[in-house]
Protein backbone atom coordinates (compact mmCIF):
# COMPACT_ATOMS: atom_id res chain seq x y z
CA UNK A 1 0.00 0.00 0.00
CA UNK A 2 0.99 3.64 -0.26
CA UNK A 3 3.66 4.99 2.10
CA UNK A 4 4.50 1.59 3.52
CA UNK A 5 6.24 3.18 6.52
CA UNK A 6 3.01 5.02 7.32
CA UNK A 7 0.71 2.05 7.83
CA UNK A 8 -3.02 2.15 8.33
CA UNK A 9 -2.49 1.35 12.01
CA UNK A 10 -0.06 4.23 12.44
CA UNK A 11 -2.52 6.50 10.65
CA UNK A 12 -5.38 5.49 12.95
CA UNK A 13 -7.68 8.47 13.51
CA UNK A 14 -5.75 10.40 10.81
CA UNK A 15 -7.88 9.74 7.77
CA UNK A 16 -8.34 13.36 6.73
CA UNK A 17 -5.85 14.35 4.05
CA UNK A 18 -5.52 18.08 3.33
CA UNK A 19 -2.63 19.97 1.80
CA UNK A 20 -0.41 16.88 1.76
CA UNK A 21 -0.84 15.97 5.44
CA UNK A 22 -2.72 13.15 7.16
CA UNK A 23 -4.74 14.71 9.96
CA UNK A 24 -7.07 13.83 12.79
CA UNK A 25 -10.39 15.66 12.97
CA UNK A 26 -10.02 19.16 14.38
CA UNK A 27 -12.60 18.26 17.03
CA UNK A 28 -10.83 15.01 17.88
CA UNK A 29 -13.98 13.05 17.03
CA UNK A 30 -13.70 9.55 15.60
CA UNK A 31 -16.01 6.91 14.19
CA UNK A 32 -15.81 3.13 14.46
CA UNK A 33 -16.21 1.25 11.20
CA UNK A 34 -18.29 -1.91 11.63
CA UNK A 35 -17.97 -5.16 9.73
CA UNK A 36 -21.58 -5.77 8.57
CA UNK A 37 -21.03 -9.54 8.78
CA UNK A 38 -20.83 -9.44 12.60
CA UNK A 39 -21.52 -5.78 13.54
CA UNK A 40 -18.13 -5.58 15.28
CA UNK A 41 -15.75 -2.64 14.83
CA UNK A 42 -12.55 -3.30 12.90
CA UNK A 43 -11.27 0.19 12.10
CA UNK A 44 -11.48 3.76 13.39
CA UNK A 45 -11.50 6.92 11.26
CA UNK A 46 -11.56 10.63 11.90
CA UNK A 47 -15.01 12.18 12.09
CA UNK A 48 -14.49 15.46 10.24
CA UNK A 49 -16.79 18.47 10.25
CA UNK A 50 -17.18 21.87 8.57
CA UNK A 51 -13.83 23.12 9.87
CA UNK A 52 -11.96 20.15 8.41
CA UNK A 53 -13.87 20.59 5.16
CA UNK A 54 -12.87 24.24 4.88
CA UNK A 55 -9.24 23.25 5.45
CA UNK A 56 -9.37 20.67 2.66
CA UNK A 57 -11.12 23.02 0.23
CA UNK A 58 -8.54 25.73 0.93
CA UNK A 59 -5.76 23.27 0.12
CA UNK A 60 -7.45 22.25 -3.13
CA UNK A 61 -8.03 25.90 -4.02
CA UNK A 62 -4.35 26.78 -3.52
CA UNK A 63 -3.25 23.77 -5.52
CA UNK A 64 -5.50 24.77 -8.41
CA UNK A 65 -4.86 28.51 -8.43
CA UNK A 66 -1.12 28.47 -7.76
CA UNK A 67 -0.08 24.84 -8.16
CA UNK A 68 1.40 22.94 -11.08
CA UNK A 69 -1.25 20.28 -11.73
CA UNK A 70 -3.69 22.29 -13.90
CA UNK A 71 -0.74 23.31 -16.08
CA UNK A 72 0.91 19.89 -16.15
CA UNK A 73 1.15 18.58 -19.74
CA UNK A 74 -1.53 16.10 -20.68
CA UNK A 75 1.00 13.33 -21.27
CA UNK A 76 2.34 13.70 -17.73
CA UNK A 77 -1.15 13.66 -16.23
CA UNK A 78 -1.98 10.52 -18.19
CA UNK A 79 1.24 8.86 -17.07
CA UNK A 80 0.37 9.48 -13.42
CA UNK A 81 -3.07 7.93 -13.87
CA UNK A 82 -1.44 4.85 -15.37
CA UNK A 83 0.92 4.61 -12.40
CA UNK A 84 -2.10 4.68 -10.10
CA UNK A 85 -3.66 1.84 -12.09
CA UNK A 86 -0.47 -0.18 -11.65
CA UNK A 87 -0.51 0.43 -7.89
CA UNK A 88 -4.14 -0.70 -7.72
CA UNK A 89 -3.17 -3.94 -9.45
CA UNK A 90 -0.28 -4.36 -7.01
CA UNK A 91 -2.58 -3.98 -4.01
CA UNK A 92 -5.57 -5.80 -5.52
CA UNK A 93 -5.82 -8.50 -2.87
CA UNK A 94 -5.51 -6.16 0.09
CA UNK A 95 -7.94 -3.63 -1.34
CA UNK A 96 -10.43 -6.32 -2.39
CA UNK A 97 -10.42 -7.75 1.13
CA UNK A 98 -10.82 -4.28 2.63
CA UNK A 99 -13.75 -3.54 0.32
CA UNK A 100 -15.35 -6.83 1.37
CA UNK A 101 -15.07 -6.13 5.08
CA UNK A 102 -16.11 -2.51 4.73
CA UNK A 103 -19.17 -2.95 2.49
CA UNK A 104 -20.10 -6.59 3.21
CA UNK A 105 -19.71 -7.86 -0.35
CA UNK A 106 -17.83 -11.04 -1.23
CA UNK A 107 -14.08 -10.89 -1.67
CA UNK A 108 -14.50 -11.87 -5.31
CA UNK A 109 -16.83 -8.91 -5.86
CA UNK A 110 -14.25 -6.74 -4.11
CA UNK A 111 -11.49 -7.96 -6.43
CA UNK A 112 -13.64 -7.29 -9.49
CA UNK A 113 -14.30 -3.77 -8.19
CA UNK A 114 -10.56 -3.09 -7.92
CA UNK A 115 -10.03 -4.36 -11.47
CA UNK A 116 -12.73 -1.97 -12.68
CA UNK A 117 -11.15 0.92 -10.77
CA UNK A 118 -7.80 0.24 -12.46
CA UNK A 119 -9.57 0.07 -15.83
CA UNK A 120 -11.19 3.46 -15.19
CA UNK A 121 -7.84 5.13 -14.47
CA UNK A 122 -6.30 3.62 -17.59
CA UNK A 123 -9.28 4.56 -19.73
CA UNK A 124 -9.25 8.23 -18.76
CA UNK A 125 -5.47 8.34 -19.13
CA UNK A 126 -5.78 7.06 -22.70
CA UNK A 127 -8.76 9.29 -23.47
CA UNK A 128 -7.14 12.55 -22.42
CA UNK A 129 -3.78 11.64 -23.96
CA UNK A 130 -5.34 10.92 -27.35
CA UNK A 131 -7.41 14.07 -27.66
CA UNK A 132 -6.88 16.86 -30.14
CA UNK A 133 -5.67 20.12 -28.55
CA UNK A 134 -8.76 22.07 -29.59
CA UNK A 135 -11.59 22.45 -32.09
CA UNK A 136 -10.93 25.05 -34.78
CA UNK A 137 -13.91 27.24 -35.64
CA UNK A 138 -13.92 28.80 -39.10
CA UNK A 139 -14.26 32.53 -38.64
CA UNK A 140 -14.44 33.24 -42.38
CA UNK A 141 -11.21 35.26 -42.46
CA UNK A 142 -7.56 34.27 -42.93
CA UNK A 143 -6.64 36.94 -40.39
CA UNK A 144 -8.58 35.33 -37.54
CA UNK A 145 -7.69 32.18 -35.64
CA UNK A 146 -10.65 30.86 -33.64
CA UNK A 147 -10.48 27.74 -31.50
CA UNK A 148 -12.52 26.11 -28.72
CA UNK A 149 -10.31 24.64 -26.03
CA UNK A 150 -11.01 22.70 -22.83
CA UNK A 151 -9.88 23.74 -19.39
CA UNK A 152 -10.32 22.18 -15.94
CA UNK A 153 -13.33 23.31 -13.95
CA UNK A 154 -11.32 24.00 -10.79
CA UNK A 155 -11.94 22.61 -7.32
CA UNK A 156 -14.23 19.57 -7.46
CA UNK A 157 -16.18 18.21 -4.51
CA UNK A 158 -17.01 14.51 -4.72
CA UNK A 159 -19.55 12.84 -2.46
CA UNK A 160 -19.62 9.08 -2.92
CA UNK A 161 -21.93 6.25 -1.75
CA UNK A 162 -21.41 3.26 0.49
CA UNK A 163 -22.30 0.42 -1.88
CA UNK A 164 -19.34 0.69 -4.31
CA UNK A 165 -16.98 2.92 -2.33
CA UNK A 166 -13.83 2.79 -4.47
CA UNK A 167 -15.47 2.19 -7.83
CA UNK A 168 -17.78 5.17 -7.56
CA UNK A 169 -14.93 7.34 -6.30
CA UNK A 170 -12.80 6.35 -9.31
CA UNK A 171 -15.54 7.37 -11.74
CA UNK A 172 -15.15 10.89 -10.39
CA UNK A 173 -11.48 11.12 -9.41
CA UNK A 174 -9.96 9.66 -12.59
CA UNK A 175 -11.65 12.06 -15.07
CA UNK A 176 -11.23 15.03 -12.72
CA UNK A 177 -7.47 14.44 -12.51
CA UNK A 178 -7.19 13.72 -16.23
CA UNK A 179 -8.76 17.13 -16.92
CA UNK A 180 -6.36 18.91 -14.52
CA UNK A 181 -8.65 19.60 -11.56
CA UNK A 182 -8.02 19.43 -7.84
CA UNK A 183 -10.55 17.80 -5.54
CA UNK A 184 -11.94 17.04 -2.11
CA UNK A 185 -13.67 13.68 -1.77
CA UNK A 186 -16.09 12.72 0.99
CA UNK A 187 -16.68 8.98 1.07
CA UNK A 188 -19.64 7.49 2.86
CA UNK A 189 -19.06 7.62 6.59
CA UNK A 190 -19.78 3.90 6.89
CA UNK A 191 -17.49 2.64 4.08
CA UNK A 192 -14.57 5.09 3.79
CA UNK A 193 -11.54 2.82 4.03
CA UNK A 194 -10.65 2.05 0.42
CA UNK A 195 -11.07 5.68 -0.60
CA UNK A 196 -8.63 6.65 2.13
CA UNK A 197 -6.27 4.02 0.71
CA UNK A 198 -6.67 5.44 -2.81
CA UNK A 199 -5.54 8.88 -1.66
CA UNK A 200 -2.40 7.21 -0.37
CA UNK A 201 -1.83 5.61 -3.76
CA UNK A 202 -2.26 8.96 -5.51
CA UNK A 203 0.39 10.45 -3.26
CA UNK A 204 2.68 7.48 -3.87
CA UNK A 205 2.22 7.90 -7.62
CA UNK A 206 3.56 11.46 -7.37
CA UNK A 207 0.46 13.64 -7.41
CA UNK A 208 1.45 17.16 -6.29
CA UNK A 209 0.57 18.34 -2.80
CA UNK A 210 -2.96 19.64 -2.35
CA UNK A 211 -4.42 18.14 -5.52
CA UNK A 212 -6.08 15.19 -3.76
CA UNK A 213 -7.85 15.79 -0.45
CA UNK A 214 -10.24 13.67 1.59
CA UNK A 215 -12.48 14.43 4.57
CA UNK A 216 -14.04 11.47 6.36
CA UNK A 217 -17.24 12.43 8.10
CA UNK A 218 -21.04 12.54 7.82
CA UNK A 219 -23.08 13.98 5.00
CA UNK A 220 -24.99 16.52 7.07
CA UNK A 221 -21.76 18.32 7.98
CA UNK A 222 -18.98 17.52 5.50
CA UNK A 223 -21.21 16.85 2.49
CA UNK A 224 -23.43 19.84 3.11
CA UNK A 225 -20.45 22.16 3.49
CA UNK A 226 -18.87 20.92 0.27
CA UNK A 227 -22.10 21.47 -1.66
CA UNK A 228 -22.48 25.07 -0.50
CA UNK A 229 -18.80 26.07 -0.32
CA UNK A 230 -18.08 29.19 -2.41
CA UNK A 231 -14.59 27.96 -3.34
CA UNK A 232 -15.91 24.71 -4.83
CA UNK A 233 -16.52 24.95 -8.58
CA UNK A 234 -18.24 21.61 -9.13
CA UNK A 235 -19.99 19.10 -6.90
CA UNK A 236 -20.52 15.52 -8.02
CA UNK A 237 -22.81 13.40 -5.88
CA UNK A 238 -23.80 9.74 -6.08
CA UNK A 239 -26.43 8.53 -3.64
CA UNK A 240 -30.11 8.67 -2.82
CA UNK A 241 -32.72 11.02 -4.22
CA UNK A 242 -33.42 12.83 -0.93
CA UNK A 243 -29.76 13.66 -0.31
CA UNK A 244 -29.23 14.51 -3.96
CA UNK A 245 -31.95 17.15 -3.95
CA UNK A 246 -30.36 18.70 -0.85
CA UNK A 247 -27.01 18.86 -2.63
CA UNK A 248 -28.62 20.52 -5.66
CA UNK A 249 -30.33 23.15 -3.50
CA UNK A 250 -27.15 23.92 -1.58
CA UNK A 251 -25.10 24.20 -4.77
CA UNK A 252 -27.62 26.52 -6.42
CA UNK A 253 -26.68 29.45 -4.19
CA UNK A 254 -23.21 29.65 -5.76
CA UNK A 255 -24.33 28.47 -9.22
CA UNK A 256 -21.67 25.77 -9.34
CA UNK A 257 -21.72 22.86 -11.74
CA UNK A 258 -23.64 19.88 -10.38
CA UNK A 259 -23.62 16.22 -11.39
CA UNK A 260 -26.07 13.89 -9.65
CA UNK A 261 -26.22 10.12 -10.01
CA UNK A 262 -29.22 9.11 -7.93
CA UNK A 263 -31.49 6.14 -7.52
CA UNK A 264 -33.07 3.62 -9.82
CA UNK A 265 -36.06 1.32 -10.00
CA UNK A 266 -34.88 -0.75 -12.87
CA UNK A 267 -37.11 -3.02 -15.00
CA UNK A 268 -35.94 -6.37 -16.29
CA UNK A 269 -38.39 -7.20 -19.10
CA UNK A 270 -38.56 -10.86 -20.16
CA UNK A 271 -40.51 -11.85 -23.27
CA UNK A 272 -41.68 -15.45 -23.66
CA UNK A 273 -39.63 -15.99 -26.83
CA UNK A 274 -36.43 -15.52 -24.81
CA UNK A 275 -37.38 -18.70 -22.92
CA UNK A 276 -38.33 -20.94 -25.86
CA UNK A 277 -35.15 -23.02 -25.56
CA UNK A 278 -33.84 -24.54 -22.34
CA UNK A 279 -30.62 -22.57 -22.71
CA UNK A 280 -32.52 -19.34 -23.23
CA UNK A 281 -34.75 -20.00 -20.23
CA UNK A 282 -31.79 -20.92 -18.01
CA UNK A 283 -29.86 -17.82 -19.06
CA UNK A 284 -32.76 -15.44 -18.47
CA UNK A 285 -33.42 -16.89 -15.01
CA UNK A 286 -29.73 -16.81 -14.10
CA UNK A 287 -29.41 -13.18 -15.16
CA UNK A 288 -32.58 -12.24 -13.30
CA UNK A 289 -30.94 -13.61 -10.14
CA UNK A 290 -27.77 -11.62 -10.85
CA UNK A 291 -29.75 -8.50 -11.63
CA UNK A 292 -31.59 -8.56 -8.31
CA UNK A 293 -29.22 -10.14 -5.80
CA UNK A 294 -25.63 -9.17 -6.63
CA UNK A 295 -24.23 -7.37 -3.54
CA UNK A 296 -27.52 -8.17 -1.77
CA UNK A 297 -29.39 -5.89 -4.16
CA UNK A 298 -27.48 -2.84 -2.92
CA UNK A 299 -26.85 -1.56 -6.45
CA UNK A 300 -28.36 1.54 -8.03
CA UNK A 301 -28.84 -0.37 -11.29
CA UNK A 302 -30.24 -3.52 -9.63
CA UNK A 303 -32.95 -5.22 -11.66
CA UNK A 304 -35.39 -5.28 -8.79
CA UNK A 305 -38.49 -5.21 -11.04
CA UNK A 306 -39.00 -8.41 -13.00
CA UNK A 307 -41.61 -7.76 -15.71
CA UNK A 308 -42.30 -11.12 -17.35
CA UNK A 309 -44.72 -12.18 -20.08
CA UNK A 310 -47.75 -13.85 -18.54
CA UNK A 311 -47.51 -17.09 -20.54
CA UNK A 312 -44.15 -17.99 -18.90
CA UNK A 313 -44.60 -16.26 -15.57
CA UNK A 314 -45.33 -19.26 -13.36
CA UNK A 315 -42.53 -21.43 -14.70
CA UNK A 316 -40.07 -18.54 -14.64
CA UNK A 317 -40.88 -17.35 -11.13
CA UNK A 318 -40.96 -20.86 -9.68
CA UNK A 319 -37.47 -21.59 -10.98
CA UNK A 320 -36.23 -18.17 -9.94
CA UNK A 321 -37.47 -18.68 -6.37
CA UNK A 322 -36.00 -22.19 -6.24
CA UNK A 323 -32.56 -20.89 -7.15
CA UNK A 324 -32.85 -17.85 -4.87
CA UNK A 325 -33.38 -20.17 -1.89
CA UNK A 326 -30.07 -21.86 -2.71
CA UNK A 327 -27.98 -18.66 -2.68
CA UNK A 328 -25.30 -19.12 -0.02
CA UNK A 329 -25.37 -16.21 2.45
CA UNK A 330 -22.46 -15.45 4.71
CA UNK A 331 -19.43 -13.39 5.55
CA UNK A 332 -17.90 -12.22 2.30
CA UNK A 333 -14.46 -13.48 3.21
CA UNK A 334 -15.66 -17.10 3.63
CA UNK A 335 -15.11 -19.63 0.85
CA UNK A 336 -18.24 -20.60 -1.05
CA UNK A 337 -20.28 -17.58 0.04
CA UNK A 338 -22.24 -16.04 -2.84
CA UNK A 339 -23.97 -13.13 -1.12
CA UNK A 340 -22.99 -11.06 1.90
CA UNK A 341 -24.94 -9.05 4.46
CA UNK A 342 -26.63 -5.71 4.07
CA UNK A 343 -24.38 -2.81 4.93
CA UNK A 344 -26.06 -1.77 8.18
CA UNK A 345 -28.83 -2.49 10.65
CA UNK A 346 -30.68 0.52 9.26
CA UNK A 347 -30.55 -0.87 5.72
CA UNK A 348 -31.86 -4.26 6.85
CA UNK A 349 -34.69 -2.65 8.81
CA UNK A 350 -35.63 -0.63 5.73
CA UNK A 351 -35.71 -3.82 3.64
CA UNK A 352 -37.87 -5.58 6.21
CA UNK A 353 -40.30 -2.66 6.19
CA UNK A 354 -40.62 -2.79 2.40
CA UNK A 355 -41.36 -6.53 2.46
CA UNK A 356 -43.94 -6.14 5.23
CA UNK A 357 -45.72 -3.37 3.33
CA UNK A 358 -45.76 -5.45 0.14
CA UNK A 359 -47.32 -8.42 1.88
CA UNK A 360 -49.90 -6.16 3.50
CA UNK A 361 -50.77 -4.80 0.03
CA UNK A 362 -51.35 -8.28 -1.42
CA UNK A 363 -47.99 -9.51 -2.73
CA UNK A 364 -47.28 -13.24 -2.57
CA UNK A 365 -44.04 -14.32 -0.90
CA UNK A 366 -42.34 -16.94 -3.08
CA UNK A 367 -39.10 -17.16 -1.07
CA UNK A 368 -37.09 -15.31 1.56
CA UNK A 369 -38.73 -12.51 3.48
CA UNK A 370 -36.83 -13.03 6.73
CA UNK A 371 -33.46 -13.09 8.45
CA UNK A 372 -31.60 -16.39 8.01
CA UNK A 373 -30.62 -18.61 10.90
CA UNK A 374 -27.13 -17.90 12.26
CA UNK A 375 -24.35 -20.28 11.21
CA UNK A 376 -20.55 -20.41 11.27
CA UNK A 377 -20.59 -18.39 8.03
CA UNK A 378 -23.34 -16.05 9.30
CA UNK A 379 -22.57 -14.63 12.73
CA UNK A 380 -25.65 -13.83 14.76
CA UNK A 381 -24.91 -10.10 14.86
CA UNK A 382 -24.55 -9.76 11.08
CA UNK A 383 -27.01 -7.83 8.95
CA UNK A 384 -28.12 -10.75 6.81
CA UNK A 385 -31.43 -10.98 4.96
CA UNK A 386 -32.63 -13.77 2.69
CA UNK A 387 -33.02 -13.14 -1.06
CA UNK A 388 -36.72 -12.41 -1.43
CA UNK A 389 -39.10 -12.86 -4.37
CA UNK A 390 -42.50 -11.14 -4.22
CA UNK A 391 -45.03 -12.27 -6.82
CA UNK A 392 -48.29 -10.68 -8.00
CA UNK A 393 -47.04 -7.14 -7.52
CA UNK A 394 -48.50 -4.02 -9.09
CA UNK A 395 -47.57 -0.37 -9.59
CA UNK A 396 -49.54 0.93 -6.61
CA UNK A 397 -47.32 -0.98 -4.16
CA UNK A 398 -44.61 1.03 -2.44
CA UNK A 399 -42.12 -1.80 -3.00
CA UNK A 400 -42.64 -1.40 -6.76
CA UNK A 401 -42.45 2.41 -6.79
CA UNK A 402 -39.56 3.09 -4.42
CA UNK A 403 -35.93 2.00 -4.39
CA UNK A 404 -35.44 -0.80 -1.85
CA UNK A 405 -31.65 -1.22 -2.07
CA UNK A 406 -31.89 -4.70 -0.64
CA UNK A 407 -32.27 -8.31 -1.87
CA UNK A 408 -35.90 -7.97 -2.95
CA UNK A 409 -37.30 -8.82 -6.39
CA UNK A 410 -40.86 -7.90 -7.36
CA UNK A 411 -42.73 -9.65 -10.17
CA UNK A 412 -45.17 -7.98 -12.57
CA UNK A 413 -46.65 -9.49 -15.75
CA UNK A 414 -47.68 -8.30 -19.20
CA UNK A 415 -49.39 -9.68 -22.32
CA UNK A 416 -48.37 -7.29 -25.11
CA UNK A 417 -45.27 -5.41 -26.14
CA UNK A 418 -46.97 -2.06 -25.54
CA UNK A 419 -47.97 -3.14 -22.05
CA UNK A 420 -44.39 -4.24 -21.30
CA UNK A 421 -43.01 -0.86 -22.36
CA UNK A 422 -45.67 1.02 -20.40
CA UNK A 423 -44.87 -0.94 -17.22
CA UNK A 424 -41.11 -0.50 -17.64
CA UNK A 425 -41.44 3.25 -18.12
CA UNK A 426 -43.97 3.68 -15.30
CA UNK A 427 -41.42 4.94 -12.78
CA UNK A 428 -40.10 8.25 -11.52
CA UNK A 429 -36.59 6.96 -12.15
CA UNK A 430 -34.85 6.21 -15.41
CA UNK A 431 -31.43 4.77 -14.67
CA UNK A 432 -31.23 1.34 -16.31
CA UNK A 433 -33.29 -1.51 -17.67
CA UNK A 434 -33.07 -4.69 -19.72
CA UNK A 435 -35.00 -6.49 -22.46
CA UNK A 436 -34.90 -10.25 -23.04
CA UNK A 437 -36.15 -11.49 -26.40
CA UNK A 438 -35.09 -13.72 -29.28
CA UNK A 439 -36.64 -11.27 -31.76
CA UNK A 440 -33.99 -8.78 -32.95
CA UNK A 441 -36.57 -6.33 -34.24
CA UNK A 442 -38.48 -6.37 -30.96
CA UNK A 443 -35.22 -5.90 -29.05
CA UNK A 444 -34.44 -2.70 -30.98
CA UNK A 445 -38.01 -1.39 -30.77
CA UNK A 446 -38.37 -1.91 -27.04
CA UNK A 447 -34.88 -0.66 -26.21
CA UNK A 448 -35.60 2.48 -28.23
CA UNK A 449 -38.83 3.13 -26.33
CA UNK A 450 -37.46 2.64 -22.83
CA UNK A 451 -36.74 5.91 -21.01
CA UNK A 452 -33.68 4.72 -19.15
CA UNK A 453 -30.07 5.89 -19.33
CA UNK A 454 -28.71 2.39 -19.94
CA UNK A 455 -30.61 -0.42 -21.67
CA UNK A 456 -29.20 -3.94 -21.84
CA UNK A 457 -30.48 -6.44 -24.39
CA UNK A 458 -30.23 -10.09 -23.33
CA UNK A 459 -27.87 -9.19 -20.50
CA UNK A 460 -27.83 -7.30 -17.21
CA UNK A 461 -25.27 -5.20 -15.31
CA UNK A 462 -22.25 -4.96 -17.66
CA UNK A 463 -20.82 -1.49 -18.11
CA UNK A 464 -18.01 -0.18 -20.28
CA UNK A 465 -15.64 2.61 -19.21
CA UNK A 466 -15.90 3.96 -22.76
CA UNK A 467 -19.69 4.30 -22.54
CA UNK A 468 -21.75 6.92 -20.70
CA UNK A 469 -23.53 6.26 -17.43
CA UNK A 470 -26.47 8.40 -16.39
CA UNK A 471 -30.21 8.44 -16.23
CA UNK A 472 -33.50 10.15 -16.93
CA UNK A 473 -36.09 11.52 -14.54
CA UNK A 474 -35.18 11.38 -10.86
CA UNK A 475 -32.14 9.21 -11.52
CA UNK A 476 -30.09 12.38 -11.79
CA UNK A 477 -28.34 14.80 -14.13
CA UNK A 478 -24.98 14.62 -15.83
CA UNK A 479 -22.93 11.69 -17.08
CA UNK A 480 -20.09 9.55 -15.80
CA UNK A 481 -17.64 7.38 -17.78
CA UNK A 482 -16.90 7.79 -21.48
CA UNK A 483 -16.01 11.13 -23.13
CA UNK A 484 -19.04 12.73 -21.47
CA UNK A 485 -17.63 11.76 -18.07
CA UNK A 486 -14.46 13.69 -18.86
CA UNK A 487 -16.50 16.61 -20.20
CA UNK A 488 -18.26 16.97 -16.83
CA UNK A 489 -14.93 18.07 -15.32
CA UNK A 490 -14.12 20.66 -17.96
CA UNK A 491 -15.11 24.10 -19.09
CA UNK A 492 -14.99 25.16 -22.73
CA UNK A 493 -13.27 28.38 -23.76
CA UNK A 494 -13.46 30.08 -27.16
CA UNK A 495 -10.15 31.74 -28.05
CA UNK A 496 -10.54 34.26 -30.86
CA UNK A 497 -7.29 35.71 -32.21
CA UNK A 498 -7.31 38.55 -34.73
CA UNK A 499 -4.02 38.35 -36.61
CA UNK A 500 -4.55 41.68 -38.37
CA UNK A 501 -6.48 44.03 -36.07
CA UNK A 502 -7.90 47.20 -37.65
CA UNK A 503 -9.90 50.14 -36.33
CA UNK A 504 -13.56 49.30 -36.04
CA UNK A 505 -14.96 52.84 -36.48
CA UNK A 506 -18.25 52.08 -34.76
CA UNK A 507 -18.58 55.73 -33.76
CA UNK A 508 -18.19 58.85 -35.81
CA UNK A 509 -16.03 60.74 -33.27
Amino acid sequence: MANRTDTRTERAHRTIHAGGEWLAASSGATREILDPADALPFAVVAEGDEKDTDLAVAAARRAFDAGEWPRTPVAARAALLRRVADLLVRDREELGLLESRDAGKTVEEGRVDIDCVADAFRYFADLVAGEAPGRVVDAGSPDVHSVVVHEPVGVCAMITPWNYPLLQASWKIAPALAAGNTFVVKPSEITPLTTVALIGLLVEAGLPTGVANIVTGPGHTVGARLAEHPDVDLVSFTGGLTSGTKVARAAAATVKKVALELGGKNPNVVFADACETEEGFDTAVDQALNAAFIHSGQVCSAGGRLIVEESVRERFVAELARRARRIRLGRGTEDGVECGPLVSAQQRAKTEDFVASALAEGAELRCGGKRPEPSPQRPEGGYFYEPTVLDHCHREMRVVREEVFGPVLTVETFRTEDEAVALANDTEYGLAGAVWTADAGRARRVAGRLRHGTVWINDFHPYLPQAEWGGFGKSGVGRELGPAGLAEYRESKHVYQNLAPKPVRWFAG
